[in-house]
């Protein structure tokens, strides 16, 4: 029998209380999720981008949570899903069984309009994010523009937004305020979905927004134009005629403004939480994420639908979007006329 002086067996004591007292937050939060039901909210109405991906996530994280909850989807479509993101601090329960996805385009609204939008983003904690926002302007139909030059030269260029908050207004706005291109932009759409209608119809010209969000029929038959893109990174689903916006720059004046006005872009499909969340619980929904990247039936259902994953955990995305707080105030006065 091997025997231990009391002050070795006080010392091991220690040792295995303290590593039980670390194991016990995440065992809770492991079986906290069992018989639980998992909430992704989306700002938007069902059918366009935002709902897509946040439908994708749901059918698949819940096995990569311990518990094995129950994983639905809400949508919340009002004001840019702005009132989504509010509702994360306001009344969603704040255990870890809600997030939100939005318009990461609110992330920059906040900087330059913070009395308006009335939003910190210090108070949410990143989830994680499928893809950057890799957003194009387009014409639609054989009369569109199909280059900068043809839009620039258009008597007018008619788009639709759901309000200023969101992505595709901010887009539209820019070739309008920073280049003074023929834009006229229709507010009041609850989504991407009744925008397409639109489109089909003849009442828009075209779209601003996620290339991943155009119609694949429209891209296959050769209906959507994409002419300019709103990152400087191309990746190779965006044709070569979706020419950089910052080619068009005249100034470093006007390219730190174009940064900060898509800056919102390297987050594009954004999952967040208030940050009441409890840590443990916050660490299990990110591991969940991350393991659903990865996930080979979650990829396989994304390349079906030809949808990029090219994810940012928590981490990451929370570090772009402080960078992003921090711009110059010289440069976010600039930006404020875009918003007014």
């Amino acid at each position: 029998m091997v025997r231990m002086s009391r002050g070795v067996g006080l010392a091991v004591a220690a040792l295995v209380a303290s590593a039980l007292v670390a194991a016990a937050p995440q065992a809770r939060a492991d079986d906290f999720y069992k018989g639980k039901t998992f909430t992704v909210v989306v700002g938007f109405t069902p059918g366009g981008g935002y709902d897509t991906y946040a439908r994708n996530l749901a059918r698949h994280i819940g096995k990569h949570i311990p518990g094995d909850p129950t994983v639905i989807v809400q949508n919340m479509p009002s004001a840019g899903s702005l009132t989504a993101v509010r509702y994360l601090n306001l009344t969603a329960p704040k255990d870890g069984t809600v997030m939100v996805i939005f318009n990461p385009g609110m992330v920059t609204q906040s900087i330059v309009q913070p009395d308006k939008i009335n939003l910190d983003f210090h108070e949410y904690s990143w989830v994680g994010v499928v893809t950057p926002d890799y957003r194009v302007c387009y014409g639609y139909g054989d009369k569109s523009p199909k280059t900068w030059d043809e839009m620039m030269h258009r008597k007018e260029f008619i788009l639709g937004s759901t309000g200023k908050a969101s992505g595709n207004y901010i887009n539209g706005a820019t070739l309008r305020d920073v280049f003074h291109a023929p834009v006229k932009q229709i507010m009041g759409y609850p989504g991407s979905a009744e925008q397409r209608l639109a489109i089909e119809q003849g009442a828009l010209d075209g779209d601003c927004g996620s290339y991943s969000s155009i119609p694949q029929e429209w891209i296959n038959k050769g209906l959507a134009h994409a002419f300019v893109r709103f990152t400087k990174d191309r990746p190779a689903e965006i044709p070569e005629s979706a020419v950089y916006i910052g080619t068009f720059a005249t100034s470093d004046a006007q390219q730190k403004l174009l940064n900060l006005l898509n800056g919102g872009d390297e987050v594009g499909r954004p999952f967040i939480m208030s940050r009441q969340v409890p840590a443990d619980h916050l660490a299990v929904v990110r591991k969940a994420f991350d393991d659903t990247m990865k996930d080979p039936d979650f990829l396989a259902d994304m390349a079906k639908q030809e949808l990029p994953v090219h994810p940012l955990t928590g981490d990451q995305a929370e570090k772009i979007v402080n960078e992003l707080i921090g711009v110059p105030p010289d440069i976010v006065a600039q930006a404020k006329s875009i918003y007014e």
